[in-house]
This record gives C-alpha cells, sequence and structure tokens, in this order.
C-alpha cells in the first residue's frame, strides 16, 4: 500500500478541544472528532494518523489521552495499529459510497404493505370529551389494585423478576378461563388461554399463526382499524363485509367468490355501529367457515358492559369445537395503559401452535399479570364491572337524551345496548369529518364514522361518541357544541 501523506494535527480540528464540563471528557471530544473525519472522508482508508506524541503536543493535551483514543478507536474497527504507526482501516463509509440516480438521499426504503396501513382519522388525547374507547378512568378502584401489585411483588419474590411461561402466568390464564365460562360462556380450560399486550396483539397472532401472504380475511365494513392493520402487516387480502342490523351480511356469493381464511368479527357488540349478530347468522358463520375451511376470530371487546337483559353469550361456546378464536382485553374493563389482553385458542390448534408460540414469545409484565389473577379472583374484578356498568348505563341514557333534545340536525342514534360508545348517522349533507376535525378545536373527540369504512357508503356518515369517560353532567353543552359546529358545515 502507498503511504498516504501525513495529515496535519490540527487540521483534524474545526477549533481547539475544550475543557468546560459541558463539552464532554477531551477524549471523548477527540474520538467523535476523528470518527466523524474517518466517515466523512477527510481522513482517506490508509491515512497513517499522527504519533500519539505529536498530536498531544499540538492540542495541548495529554499523550495519555491520545493513546486512550488510539486504542478506543482501534477497538471499534475504525483504526489499525502496524510497525509505523497507526493507519485508518478500509471502510465502506456511506459518505463516500457513490449515490443511486433518480433516489434522494437519505429516503428510506420500507415493507411495501406499509403503504396499506393507513393512519387513524385522528390522534385525540385520552381526556377529551365523547372519545371513543376510554373506560371512567377516574372511577377506577386505584387502591385495590395498588394492593394486589403489593401482594403479587412480596408473594412472588424475586423469581418473578425473570422470564415466565411464554404464554402467559398460569394463575392468570386459569382465573381468565374461569371468568368466561360464567360472563361469556366461553368454553376453555386455561392452557388455551394465551396472553398478550392487549387485544391488537392477540389480533395479529391470529393473523401470524392462521394466515399466509395472500389470504383473504373478511372484515366488518365499518369496523375495527386496528385489525385491518394486522391483515396487512400479514400481507392478507382484505375483502370488507357489510353489516346491517343484524351485524356481519354474509352471502352465498361471499363464500364462492371470496373464501376466507379468516373471518373477524364483533357479534356481541359491532363496532361502531353496535348492532348484535342474530343467533341465525352465528350458527349460520359456524357452519360455513367449518365447510370452507376458516377461522373465525371473535373480539368480544366491550360486551361485559350490557346495559338492558341478559348478557349475550360468546359465539365460541355456542358449539363444540367451533372454529373460533376469542380475543378480550381489559383495556375497556380496567385501564388501557394496563396492556393486557388474551386470546382462547381452539383445543383442535393447541398442539400444532404452542411450540411456535413459545418461541415467538417472551413473557412478561408477570406482577401486573399475577395482580390481575389477584384482582380477579378476590372478587373485585366483579365489583368494578357491576359498578361501571351501572355508570355506563347511566351515562348513556343522559347521552342519548341530550342528543334528543339538543342535537338539532336530522340524525339516527343506534347501538346504546352495550359497551361505551353510541353512534349518530347523519345526512350526507353534514360531513362528519369536518366536524370532528372542528370539534377537536374545542377538545371534543367523536370519530367520524366513515373512518371506519373501507368502501364509504353514504350511510356511513356520522359521529361515534364515547361516554365512557365523560361526566354525565357535561353532556348537553357538548351536544350543544356539536349540534352548532355540525350546523355550520352543512352543505
Amino acid at each position: 500500500m502507498v503511504p498516504r501523506p501525513l495529515p496535519s494535527p490540527t487540521a483534524l480540528l474545526e477549533s481547539p478541544l475544550v475543557k468546560e464540563r459541558d463539552a464532554g471528557s477531551m477524549q471523548r471530544q477527540l474520538h467523535d472528532r476523528l470518527k466523524r473525519a474517518i466517515l466523512d472522508g477527510s481522513l482517506a482508508p490508509g491515512s497513517r494518523l499522527p504519533g500519539s506524541r505529536a498530536l498531544a503536543e499540538a492540542l495541548t493535551i495529554s499523550r495519555n489521552t491520545v493513546t486512550a483514543t488510539y486504542e478506543h478507536l482501534a477497538a471499534e474497527g475504525y483504526v489499525r495499529p502496524d510497525r509505523q504507526g497507526t493507519r485508518v482501516t478500509e471502510l465502506s463509509s456511506p459518505a463516500l459510497l457513490p449515490k443511486r440516480a433518480g433516489k434522494p438521499a437519505g429516503t428510506p426504503t420500507t415493507a411495501l404493505r406499509l403503504s396499506n396501513i393507513k393512519p387513524s382519522v385522528s390522534r385525540a388525547e385520552t381526556d377529551m370529551a365523547l372519545r371513543p374507547g376510554v373506560p371512567a378512568l377516574s372511577h377506577f378502584p386505584s387502591a385495590a389494585w395498588r394492593r394486589a401489585l403489593d401482594r403479587a411483588i412480596r408473594g412472588a419474590g424475586s423469581a418473578a423478576l425473570g422470564y415466565g411461561d411464554p404464554l402467559g402466568e398460569p394463575p392468570l390464564r386459569a382465573a381468565i378461563a374461569r371468568h368466561l365460562s360464567v360472563a361469556r360462556g366461553v368454553r376453555c380450560e386455561p392452557h388455551q388461554v394465551v396472553i398478550a399486550e392487549g387485544a391488537q396483539e392477540a389480533i395479529s397472532l391470529c393473523v401470524r399463526l392462521l394466515s399466509n401472504p395472500g389470504d383473504i380475511g373478511w372484515v366488518e365494513d365499518p369496523g375495527y382499524r386496528g385489525v385491518k392493520a394486522a391483515m396487512h402487516a400479514g400481507d392478507m387480502r382484505i375483502v370488507p363485509v357489510r353489516v346491517d342490523a343484524e351485524g356481519l351480511c354474509v352471502s352465498e356469493r361471499d363464500w364462492q367468490k371470496h373464501s376466507p381464511r379468516l373471518i373477524y368479527t364483533t357479534p356481541s357488540h359491532q363496532y361502531p355501529a353496535g348492532s348484535v349478530l342474530s343467533i341465525a347468522r352465528r350458527l349460520d358463520l359456524i357452519a360455513q367457515a367449518r365447510l370452507h375451511g376458516a377461522w373465525i376470530i371473535e373480539d368480544d371487546y366491550d360486551s361485559e358492559f350490557r346495559h338492558t337483559g341478559e348478557p349475550i353469550g360468546a359465539m365460541q361456546g355456542l358449539v363444540d369445537d367451533a372454529p373460533v378464536l376469542y380475543v378480550g382485553t381489559f383495556s375497556k374493563t380496567m385501564f388501557p395503559s394496563l396492556r393486557l389482553g388474551f386470546l382462547v385458542l381452539p383445543a383442535q390448534l393447541m398442539s400444532a401452535v404452542q411450540a411456535p408460540l413459545e418461541e415467538m414469545l417472551r413473557g412478561g409484565h408477570r406482577h401486573e399479570q399475577l395482580a390481575m389473577a389477584d384482582f380477579i379472583e378476590s372478587g373485585q374484578f366483579s365489583r368494578h364491572l357491576g359498578r361501571m356498568r351501572r355508570l355506563y348505563r347511566d351515562r348513556q341514557q343522559a347521552l342519548r337524551l341530550a342528543l334528543n333534545k339538543h342535537f338539532k340536525v336530522p340524525h339516527e342514534i343506534e347501538g346504546g345496548y352495550c359497551g361505551l360508545h353510541l353512534t349518530v348517522r347523519l345526512p350526507e349533507r353534514y360531513d362528519d369529518r369536518r366536524i370532528a376535525t372542528e370539534a377537536l378545536r374545542h377538545r371534543i373527540a367523536p370519530t367520524p364514522l366513515s373512518g371506519f369504512a373501507l368502501q364509504p357508503m353514504p350511510l356511513d356518515n356520522g359521529l361515534v361518541l364515547g361516554y365512557g369517560n365523560t361526566p354525565a353532567e357535561l353532556f348537553e353543552p357538548l351536544v350543544k357544541r356539536l349540534s352548532q359546529l355540525a350546523r355550520a358545515v352543512e352543505i
């Protein structure tokens, strides 16, 4: 190799090293500047660095500082020492590579599937009024939850600081199985329950376990946006299926033309329309799924809060060995930041997916899982649900009254028999997205109904109003303001 010219020591640095504390140590300053000079090509590959004594004298710093810096750069691979000194290593520096024509520098290349995942219509803050999907956070029994956490931490000891069972803590899986059997009519054993970080991860697991790229997934239209993101991330082909007053409306032609691998539905309380999937459609969906080799993802996200009559049982428990994967979450019954959900897998699937699941998952939130098991088994969870049912029933009725009294535009109210939201359908001349955008300026966060639709139709125009985290006494002034905003955008 032909020796490169020895660079001037002072040419290596655009300014002298400084001794101020905020500037970092002399060694750190010298290291960062030499590294930058190597990466940007100022110090070319093969260049010999100044001797440690010469550089130390030129910079008026300790020779030990220079020696330590050179040793650090050598350990990182930027330079290598030889008998003639210290030379810059041959590197494929990004700064020295030729730029590709037609592609701006710095433009990242991402997976093509990301273009199918669209952002939410809005990112409203949790405490904004009328935001859907947020429970009554101020009514959560924090003291009881803190005691459950304390018991979990004391009881588990240091062992719970390590990795746990990848499928979830056994006490929580057993507690969930018992609760679902009584409260939702779900047929399962504890070993069929998999703990996930919320319903979204549970749905993503369904996609990863049961679909291949190009498989068809049916989703409700309008419906939950998160499932669309999960299916797009799995390179599935999404087919929207309309919902009506009886829930998911599937025709024989749908089965023949777009036979699915996965079917996503919210049968006990359709999100966002609020309808309930009729028993005839439930049984037919199960029978057809068996016939076509499809799997049903049943998302039971807020069905604990039934406001009239007896709770509607889960579809999973209707028949033996139903091809149904049951998804649930504690984000509505407890609080969203808990990030605990669960997936109940069919017994016939467990032998095939258990080993892959144990490799895909690592377990976590062990103290929270153990505390949640204690919260359920101690009866605190059931008592909390009872209090919240009464609160949400009162708030739903108050919001309905406020809409009937103060919402002075033509509208139709849907839902209200379950959950935490009402849907208000509007004529096309009231643009729901414009209303929602204007409402955010007043810290009111309804979600436009059209934002839930993959193939929007004229009837998909309206507002989804959450009443879970908004006090009832605020409904009248809030509805009056929404009414004003709706009339202001009327076409």
